[in-house]
């Protein structure tokens, strides 16, 4: 009797319907289904299956601007695979991101099930993939948030009614296939206006002035801060040189000593653009680098025989912690620590308004140490994983303290300063490998008293000229886009590969650099839609999105307030704008080796090329030479290249394969004056961009200062 009980019981369980998971990612798919064991189906939709066509608007402009909605192409068969796993199913769960676009993902996903099918459909959502939280998320579905639907629906109309009418007005003015978007062309209007600071600023020379001191064995070097009682204007070298003669033969005394402490406070765990402005600037990372590298950490990594969501969601714009995981950082900082914990939990606020939809983004489990966990991960992985948990761990510890020792020797009427730095309480440092503070490093000075005198060892001084305004790099317009509230965290990155995609900016050295297309486009949208590309008229924008999620404000009555006066502008400059096709063209003196036709330079998708001006009868192109092949015997000439798939370029001879020789960096138009190959612009942290000859033999090399040959004085020569 038991054994057919047990049976019955079995048959029983069979035929309880399994409850549908559907997520964005397959690796997220994995991940979860994981956790939740047998009756659970976890499936992934690949992001959106429905969403506007690509070959029109799709917006009914005179119908409150109600968008035309259709399967995208190529994921019919996923949706129907969907809709069919759903009829088996007991329930559905719609698990895609906790945002605007993972909320519209679900939204789109239940109206296509139902329209099929009737089966119940929930929502759930969680900040971190792991088993308690997925659990969790499980017991306590909801339903769609609709005010959060619309907030991506006024989104997406809003930016496609912005392309599709500015776009085809580029095609008519400028280029074919050309296209525009509404925050990107603000982006770029930062960029450009960045570009014209940097070209109009005339550097000023001037210099500085160092003496070497010694005291007993320790020698040190001090900085000339004060001559006949003000701050030196050393504008030239005769101006130096005139002050070293006045104090050379002098007596160099100690005559003051300050000494000041500082309290170093931890900074509050990472947020979208503070992550991908810290992984620009410490691991060299682009945005878009920073964010794939951050869902794959997300979604879940196999660790050992456990497959682990490592942090909490990447997009967010709060520092808020949950209550579980400040405690699980106290304990760790409690046994690993236990001398800088706090006597409380600290807690951080943001200046702004934030969303505070997610947490701050921190490690899932803080006993997943970097050290401990680093044979399951990437190199680049690694690296990141790494920062979000220094920075989230020592966000709990305590305040560093430093102190700080202002040293004078003069001599006459001239003051040298030298300054001394200590950590004397480590603090949160001592949870910190990767993003050290410059504060932490120390500057050794033997111990002096005032009145005591010091030896002068040499004097050297050094030329400067004033440094203008930096171009923007991915850290800095993040940086910039979010204090000038210009997109959402979901947006920093897609902004930046957008405007290079389109080659309206170039990265040069992680510099992000105007294109003569970008910089067209940026004149034509500044003189006639000042207005669109207005910082403060986008950041509006978003405030209004905003509201519209808060159900504050009815979306298409957002949207007309803008569209009618826009589209009534966007006709009056089709009328007045004369075409500027064939603007960036320019004669060349290189002739077409199939027609005898000289070649033109024009631009395209991946920037300048040489093109034959017999089009259309001869269709003949070429990459535009950049310098002579430095190998021996060699007539070709070097030429940018790239990898089919690959947007990265590298630079080769014209006679490949015959000739093997590549390059990594860009030849620039000038040559070493030692062996007289060409050189190339490098980029280091220490001396920024600088020139250096590309032959390996030659043991030349340039810096910015340095003189060098251009190829027009060697054409002289």
């Amino acid at each position: 009797m038991a054994e057919k009980a047990a049976k019955k019981t079995e048959r029983k369980k069979q035929k309880t319907p399994q409850t549908l998971v559907i997520v964005e990612s397959p690796a997220k798919a994995k991940t979860i289904e994981k956790y939740l064991g047998p009756g659970y189906m976890v499936k992934a939709s690949m992001g959106h299956l429905i969403d506007l066509p690509k070959s029109r608007m799709a917006i009914d402009v005179d119908n409150n601007f109600q968008p035309e909605y259709i399967t995208v192409r190529g994921r019919a068969k996923l949706l129907k695979e969907l809709q069919t796993d759903a009829k088996k199913s007991g329930q559905v769960l719609l698990a895609s991101d906790n945002d605007r676009e993972g909320e519209a993902i679900a939204w789109h996903l239940r109206r296509a099930i139902l329209s099929k099918y009737d089966v119940p459909i929930q929502r759930i959502v969680f900040n971190e993939i792991t088993p308690n939280a997925i659990r969790e998320a499980v017991k306590h579905p909801m339903e769609i948030d609709e005010s959060k639907v619309n907030a991506q629906k006024a989104r997406r109309v809003l930016d496609r009614l912005v392309g599709y009418n500015l776009s085809p007005l580029l095609w008519k003015k400028v280029k074919n296939g050309l296209s525009a978007g509404r925050v990107q062309s603000v982006a770029l209007r930062l960029i450009c206006e960045r570009e014209a600071e940097v070209e109009n600023f005339i550097p000023e020379e001037y210099w500085s002035l160092d003496a070497d001191f010694k005291k007993g064995r320790s020698q040190f070097t001090a900085q000339l801060v004060l001559f006949e009682g003000k701050k030196p204007e050393m504008k030239n070298e005769e101006t130096v040189r005139s002050i070293i003669e006045k104090i050379r033969d002098g007596k160099f005394v100690v005559s003051d000593l300050k000494t000041m402490e500082k309290t170093i406070k931890p900074k509050p765990p990472f947020t979208t653009s503070k992550l991908q402005q810290a992984a620009a600037n410490r691991l060299n990372f682009t945005s878009r680098k920073t964010m794939q590298i951050a869902q794959q950490l997300y979604e879940g990594v196999n660790i050992g025989s456990d497959r682990i969501g490592l942090i909490t969601y990447m997009r967010t714009d709060s520092v808020r912690i949950s209550p579980v995981a400040l405690e699980d950082a106290r304990d760790f900082i409690s046994k690993n620590y236990p001398e800088e914990l706090p006597d409380a939990p600290i807690t951080y606020s943001v200046e702004k308004k934030a969303q505070d939809a997610h947490e701050a983004i921190r490690p899932t489990y803080v006993s997943y140490t970097p050290d401990s966990i680093k044979e399951y991960l990437t190199k680049e992985q690694l690296k990141l994983y790494t920062i979000i948990w220094e920075r989230f761990v020592s966000s709990q510890m305590k305040n560093a303290k430093s102190r700080t020792s202002t040293f004078e020797i003069s001599s006459g009427s001239a003051v040298f300063r030298v300054n001394s730095t200590r950590i004397f309480e480590k603090g949160f440092y001592r949870a910190m490998k990767l993003l050290v503070s410059r504060e932490e490093k120390e500057k050794a000075l033997p111990e002096m008293n005032v009145g005591e005198e010091v030896s002068v060892v040499d004097f050297h001084s050094e030329q400067h000229f004033t440094q203008g305004p930096a171009r923007y790099t991915d850290a800095s317009i993040v940086k910039m886009l979010e204090e000038k509230g210009i997109g959402r965290p979901s947006t920093y990155a897609p902004i930046i590969s957008v405007l290079i995609d389109r080659y309206y900016v170039s990265r040069s050295n992680r510099q992000l650099v105007p294109t003569q297309l970008g910089r067209m486009i940026n004149e034509i949208f500044v003189e006639y839609f000042p207005d669109i590309i207005d910082v403060n008229f986008t950041a509006s924008v978003e405030n209004e999105l905003d509201q519209v999620e808060e159900n504050k404000v009815s979306w298409p009555e957002m949207i007309g307030g803008f569209f009618f006066p826009f589209k009534k502008q966007v006709d009056v400059v089709m009328e007045q704008l004369g075409s500027k096709k064939g603007a960036l063209d320019e004669p060349t003196d290189y002739v077409c080796e199939l027609c005898g036709k000289p070649m033109l330079k024009k631009l395209g998708r991946f920037g300048f090329f040489l093109a034959c001006s017999g089009f259309p009868e001869c269709r003949n192109t070429r990459s535009i030479p950049l310098a002579k092949c430095p190998r021996p015997g060699c007539n070709g000439e070097i030429v940018a290249r790239r990898i089919k798939g690959r947007s990265k370029e590298f630079y080769g001879c014209t006679n490949y394969p015959e000739c093997d020789f590549i390059s990594h960096f860009k030849p620039i138009n000038a040559y070493c004056p030692k062996c007289g190959q060409f050189l190339v612009e490098k980029y280091d942290k220490k001396n920024g961009s600088f020139k250096s000859c590309i032959n390996p033999d030659c043991d030349y090399l340039h810096t910015q200062d340095e003189e060098v040959i251009s190829a027009a004085d060697r054409k002289e020569e």
